[in-house]
């Protein structure tokens, strides 16, 4: 635990919590603050993070990341880290979230396409921070461990189960979109070796959670070493708090790539499907444009 990592397996995480005297739960907020060096925050100044324990008894972190010279409404906030980082990493269940701050309505709402979110604990490790009138009315919600349910800091939430059958995947879910290239023949570009990239991002994108468009979408990214990274949309029922493919992307880059600039990105694939109403081939390039100006970037259709 010296050194934080944004996936803590189980081992790892009961023998910390064994050498501190400590059940892993009341491990939390002592990862939380270590956690927050992780962070990119070049434009706040206000480093975030968020730390989760899955079903698997694995920890995963998640901390905020911004992008100068992008409107605000790009950068990643901690609990979407956190959420992608589960998606990469195949977590089916969250069960409990510790926050170093008080989770924004964007987070909130982002949470609520996880299964039976309003039965998530979460557990906000500066009192300062923490100012919610619904929490506090429902303090006694509070467990032996200070967690409180998701529900009680959004009480009246409007989620999947308003707009989807009961019986589709959630977010964290299995699913396969049974997408295919609409032209796999096509030539490598430049330096990129689009067959493989192509299949990364196909592969990516037929883990698009897109319930409410049906416009799945994948990105892969390779760095200067030649090391892949791959991302995928995730929508909201909220529409705004959705998260893109490339920031997904970004996200798998922080968490494996050992460190380092945007500015090692080298190439990148967008697989999409073609006049889709919901399109990221715009937006995905802009974003690349500005943090990685040398990417070549591609996109292909399925």
């Amino acid at each position: 635990m010296d050194q934080p990592s944004f996936v803590i397996h189980p081992g790892e995480a009961e023998s910390a919590a064994k050498r501190l005297g400590v059940s892993v739960l009341h491990l939390f907020p002592l990862l939380v603050n270590p956690a927050k060096s992780l962070a990119r925050h070049p434009i706040s100044n206000f480093p975030v993070a968020a730390v989760g324990l899955g079903s698997s008894g694995r920890i995963f972190v998640g901390v905020n990341i911004e992008f100068p010279g992008l409107p605000l409404h790009h950068t990643i906030h901690a609990e979407q880290f956190l959420v992608t980082n589960l998606t990469l990493n195949s977590e089916p269940i969250l069960r409990y979230i510790s926050v170093s701050a008080a989770p924004c309505g964007h987070c909130r709402q982002f949470l609520q396409e996880i299964r039976d979110a309003p039965e998530i604990r979460i557990l906000i490790t500066d009192p300062n921070a923490f100012r919610d009138t619904a929490a506090e009315e429902n303090d006694g919600d509070r467990d032996e461990n200070g967690f409180v349910r998701i529900e009680s800091i959004l009480p009246h939430r409007f989620g999947p189960h308003d707009l989807l059958h009961k019986d589709i995947p959630l977010l964290l879910e299995p699913h396969d979109n049974n997408l295919t290239l609409s032209n796999p023949g096509e030539m490598r570009n430049g330096h990129i070796d689009s067959s493989d990239m192509k299949r990364t991002a196909l592969s990516a994108a037929n883990r698009s959670y897109s319930p409410y468009s049906q416009c799945p979408s994948g990105v892969a990214m390779v760095d200067c070493e030649g090391k892949v990274y791959r991302g995928w949309y995730m929508e909201s029922a909220a529409y705004n708090p959705s998260m893109g493919p490339v920031q997904a992307a970004l996200v798998d880059f922080v968490a494996n790539g050992g460190g380092g600039g945007f500015e090692r990105i080298v190439g990148a694939v967008l697989v999409e499907k073609k006049d889709a109403v919901v399109r990221q081939e715009h937006t995905a390039r802009m974003l690349l444009q500005v943090v990685a100006p040398n990417c070549n970037f591609k996109v292909f259709h399925c």
